[in-house]
């Protein structure tokens, strides 16, 4: 994938996570503050009004520009955390034109491991990790396995997709909803319902364009 490629890619994600403003309130206003639609919205909004001015001289500055859009605009622990996903993965890396999965791999990985720290989550706390980390493994599978970019993004997808179901079977550890206690169980993370969209857009974005 070209930088101009995941220029546009990223695109379509915020565009995405523009429209899933309404379907994410709604499940963040089960057992959350219920304003994680309002500012995910608002977020990706400043990302595709960045993206669009931007000239994508390199993969990393594609991720840069959505992470830092994301912690300037964003504010409180999401814009953090979402902020983290796009730049820590790329902070010790050097200018790439074109990546393949296995650099998607890379990036992940390290973010993943970043938010882990710094957020102390791990998966079963019903947070984004739990649909976070097994799209990452779904990626490093992938990679090990030499599979093309369409077929990595469709299994990283489905990896966050079941990951982010799984949080309806955990109580929270973390947020408004760990006041629920057993009460939070069958209800969706919002945080982890995002970074689903996040990746099935990936998905979705390569699929009709390879």
């Amino acid at each position: 994938m070209t930088s101009e490629e995941c220029r546009q890619m990223f695109l379509a994600v915020a565009e995405k996570m523009v429209n899933s403003e309404a379907m994410l309130t709604e499940i963040d206003e089960k057992i959350g503050d219920g304003d994680h639609g309002i500012g995910m919205a608002f977020g990706f909004r400043n990302v595709k009004k960045e993206l669009e001015e931007l000239e994508a001289v390199s993969v990393e500055a594609v991720f840069k520009t959505v992470g830092m859009t994301l912690l300037d605009t964003m504010g409180g622990a999401s814009g953090v955390l979402f902020g983290t996903i796009f730049i820590s993965g790329i902070s010790e890396r050097e200018p790439h034109q074109e990546i393949i999965v296995g650099d998607f791999a890379d990036i992940f990985r390290k973010s993943l491991d970043v938010l882990k720290k710094r957020g102390k989550a791990k998966p079963g706390d019903k947070t984004m990790v739990d649909a976070f980390e097994p799209a990452v493994i779904s990626l490093e599978e992938s990679a090990e396995n030499k599979e093309t970019m369409k077929q990595a993004l469709n299994r990283a997808a489905l990896a966050a997709r079941n990951g982010a179901e799984d949080t309806k079977k955990y109580r929270a550890r973390f947020g408004r909803a760990k006041y629920f206690g057993d009460n939070a169980i069958g209800y969706q993370d919002a945080g982890a319902t995002s970074i689903w969209i996040i990746f099935q857009e990936m998905s979705d974005w390569v699929n009709a364009h390879e």
